[in-house]
Order: C-alpha cells, then sequence, then structure tokens
C-alpha cells in the first residue's frame, strides 16, 4: 500500500483515504443481520423482524457505526504504512469526485515533532544541598510538643499573653450593621499562631477575663469571606476564659508517647532527625528536578503538536472544575475557565514530556523493577505500617504506573546532573522549607 503523506505547515499533515462502496454496504449487511436475530420490535417474534423493517429503523446508524469504523482502521493502517507518529486524533471529511464505486477521505492530523536536545554539557544547573542541623531537630520536637500541650486556666488577674489559649465573645459591625460570620460566643483560639488576623490578637492582648475592648478591623483585600474583604469592621471581644499552655518535658514519656520504638531522648532526636533527613532528600529532589527540567527545555529544540497542547488543556480545566465542585461552588462543572489561563502551563508540561521521553529513549533511562521497589519501600518507611503500605501499592497498576513515572524523572535528573555543569549552593533547612514546589 503507498501511502501519499502531505506536510501542510510545521507537524500538519494530510493523506487521503479510498474505501469501496462494496465493502461498507457489505458490512452494513452483515451488521444488520446479525442485529435481525435479537431485536425486538412491537408486533414481530423475536429473530422474525422483516430485514426491510430492521434496515428502515436502524440502517442510518449501522451505517453510520461502519463508516467510522472503516474510515478508522484505513488511517490507521495508512499511518502505520507510513511511519507516522499521530498526536491526537484526525479530522476526516469526505471527498466529492471520487471514482465510481469508491468512496474518498482527506485525514487531517498533527504528527509527534522531532525532537533535538542540544548539547548537555554546555548546560549549568543549580543543585541544592542542605544538611539537618540540631536547631531543625529542636524545633521540630517543639512542635511535637505544642501538639501534645494541655492548658491549664490562669489566675482571675491574669492578662492574656502569647501562647494562652483564650476563650471570648465577639461581634462585628461594618457601616453599623451586623454581616455573616462576623459574631460568636465561646469562640476559642491560641494567641500568637496566627489563627486570627493580628488587629484581632492585638486587641485581646493583655485583657483579663471579663474585659471587653472595642477595636477597628481591615479585613486584607485577599480574605477568603469575598462579602468582607477589603472593608473595615468595628469589633467588641470580651474574655471569657483564659488557659495557659503546658508543654511536655522532653523525656523518655514524651518519646513514648510519640511511639519511638528507643524511648528515649536520643531515640527521639535521632528518629526525628530521621524522618527530616527523608523530607529534606524529597525536598531537594523535587527542587533539583525541576532545574534540570528547566535546563532540558532550554537545550532543545522542537514544535508542539497543538492536539497535545489542547488536550493538557482540557485536562487542567476539567481538574479545576473538579476542585471548585469539592469547595462546594454551585454549578462549577460549567464554570467558565478560559483556554489561556492554563496554555502556558499546558505547553510546558507536552514540550518537557516530549523532551524528557525522547531522553529516556535515547539513553535506557527506563524505570527499573528495582527501582521502582526501592522507591516504593523508601515512601513506605515513613509509615507506622510500611508493608501495608508496599502492598497498597503494589495492589494497584496505575498507583505503580505513578512510581514508575517519578522513577523515570529520577533517571532524568541523574542522567543530565552527570553531564551539565552543576553549581552547588548550600541552602540552609528553613529556606528548602519555605520553598515552594513547581508544579
Amino acid at each position: 500500500m503507498t501511502v501519499n503523506v502531505e506536510t501542510l505547515e510545521k507537524l500538519e499533515r494530510k493523506i487521503t483515504l479510498t474505501l469501496p462502496v462494496d465493502v461498507i454496504k457489505s458490512e452494513v449487511d452483515s451488521r444488520l443481520k446479525k442485529l435481525a436475530r435479537t431485536v425486538r420490535m412491537d408486533g414481530f417474534r423475536p429473530g422474525k423482524v422483516p430485514m426491510s423493517v430492521v434496515a428502515q429503523r436502524y440502517g442510518y446508524s449501522v451505517h453510520y457505526e461502519v463508516m467510522n469504523d472503516k474510515v478508522g482502521e484505513a488511517f490507521s493502517q495508512a499511518a502505520n504504512e507510513a511511519k507516522l507518529r499521530v498526536a491526537g486524533q484526525p479530522r476526516i471529511t469526505e471527498k466529492d469526485g471520487a471514482p465510481e464505486g469508491e468512496m474518498s477521505f482527506d485525514a487531517v492530523f498533527e504528527v509527534f515533532p522531532e525532537v533535538k536536545i542540544g548539547d548537555l554539557s554546555a548546560a549549568t544547573v543549580e543543585k541544592l544541598d542542605a544538611e539537618v542541623g540540631d536547631d531543625a531537630i529542636d524545633k521540630t520536637i517543639d512542635i511535637l510538643r505544642k501538639q501534645r500541650r494541655s492548658f491549664a486556666q490562669r489566675p482571675q488577674d491574669a492578662v492574656v499573653q502569647d501562647g494562652d489559649r483564650v476563650t471570648v465573645d465577639f461581634e462585628g459591625k461594618i457601616d453599623g450593621e451586623p454581616f455573616q460570620g462576623g459574631k460568636a460566643e465561646d469562640f476559642q483560639f491560641i494567641v500568637g499562631e496566627g489563627q486570627m488576623l493580628k488587629e484581632f490578637e492585638d486587641a485581646v492582648a493583655g485583657l483579663k477575663v471579663g474585659d471587653s475592648r472595642t477595636f477597628p478591623l481591615s479585613f486584607p483585600e485577599d480574605y477568603h469571606g469575598r462579602d468582607v474583604a477589603g472593608k473595615q469592621a468595628d469589633f467588641m471581644v470580651t474574655v471569657k476564659k483564659l488557659e495557659a499552655a503546658n508543654l511536655p518535658e522532653v523525656n523518655e514519656q514524651l518519646a513514648k508517647s510519640l511511639g519511638i520504638a528507643d524511648a528515649t531522648v536520643e531515640g527521639l532526636r535521632a528518629d526525628v532527625r530521621k524522618n527530616l533527613e527523608r523530607e529534606v532528600k524529597f525536598r531537594l529532589l523535587a527542587r533539583n528536578k525541576t532545574a534540570v527540567m528547566d535546563a532540558l527545555i532550554a537545550n532543545a529544540e522542537l514544535d508542539l503538536p497543538n492536539a497535545s497542547v489542547q488536550a493538557e488543556i482540557e485536562r487542567m480545566v476539567e481538574n479545576a472544575r473538579a476542585e471548585l465542585k469539592q469547595r462546594g461552588i454551585k454549578d462549577a462543572d460549567k464554570a467558565p475557565i478560559p483556554d489561556e489561563v492554563f496554555r502556558p502551563q499546558a505547553e510546558r508540561r507536552v514540550r518537557l514530556g516530549l523532551v524528557v521521553a525522547e531522553l529516556v529513549r535515547a539513553n535506557d533511562l527506563t524505570a527499573k523493577p528495582e527501582q521502582i521497589k526501592a522507591h516504593v519501600e523508601e515512601m513506605a518507611a515513613s509509615y507506622e505500617r510500611p508493608a501495608d503500605v508496599v502492598r497498597w501499592y503494589y495492589s494497584d497498576a496505575r498507583r505503580l504506573g505513578e512510581v514508575e513515572a517519578v522513577v523515570i524523572e529520577n533517571n532524568v535528573t541523574d542522567f543530565v546532573l552527570g553531564k551539565a555543569k552543576v553549581a552547588e549552593k548550600k541552602v540552609g533547612f528553613d529556606e528548602l522549607m519555605a520553598q515552594q514546589q513547581q508544579a
């Protein structure tokens, strides 16, 4: 079979498909006969409906189905014959003026691009490194202590301080009118932990039980309550109860309460260090992986298939609508979300996917079974029952596929770092923890 492929522009191609009319008719007749054996119609016994009646009722839909199937088969055969890597679905239209006894169709489609990756040894990639010091361990243990703190009522004449848990009544008004969510009774929060806006916390500081204070409060422009965002309210707050926090001592009892196998202070610190080092490792890997991917994109030349970009945009729009629905947004599935909102990110994802796929193909960077197993076991190690987590991953092909994709990305990262000029940079633990991970 000789296939004539016409290049329209960049990645767009066109081929002409030809189908014999008698092949279409034969397949339609065959399917109608098969349908006649099982179809049920009023006034006829099963299997006794005349072919003329079956054809009248179902002829159009069966013909449409056969045309789709046969044209699809012809396109797949032609694309395989021409060794084309088709991106997305073809746009197929029937042509006029076909020879007698034949039907002709034009199939317009895109192909995946040729990916040219430049000399990676000329690229520079910044690689971060960080260590877990004693101060990071101390801070983490303090957080664990706060999670297990208890509260005891302060003396009647004590005043509110940072770290205290206060119980208050409050009421706010905007332009003299109450607003939704602006009033509460017996409301508890811990002072100094950012649970309330700073002006609110400042207002209760220094008050005693029974004291009240009136104060203005300006809601930020990005406040989650859209009805009050950017507005100023007048609040009155009354302290009803005041409790001081009691943090547990760092001792064997704390280690035991945390389920540490070696229930000693040394065992507690060793366990915290191990968990922090695991978190640091994953964060460094994610950040350095992003730097590698940026370098790959900068050193690659390729055209983007519009079909792939559009498909990625549609996935991202659907995910955005699903997230809105989870938040309780009404008619989230109909929310108007312009394609352009996601286009830059979609183009990056498609470009990166094509570049990574080419690098993996050219350098055999596929994920080996032992790599997948090691990655699953490393992730499972942070859970109380690691063996159950490992079984959970291996019980679902989709979950294991996600792990495989991560391992491939790790292989690509190691490969590029082994080729490129690496600029090592030390960062502090807190700085690393504060960095946002890029999607």
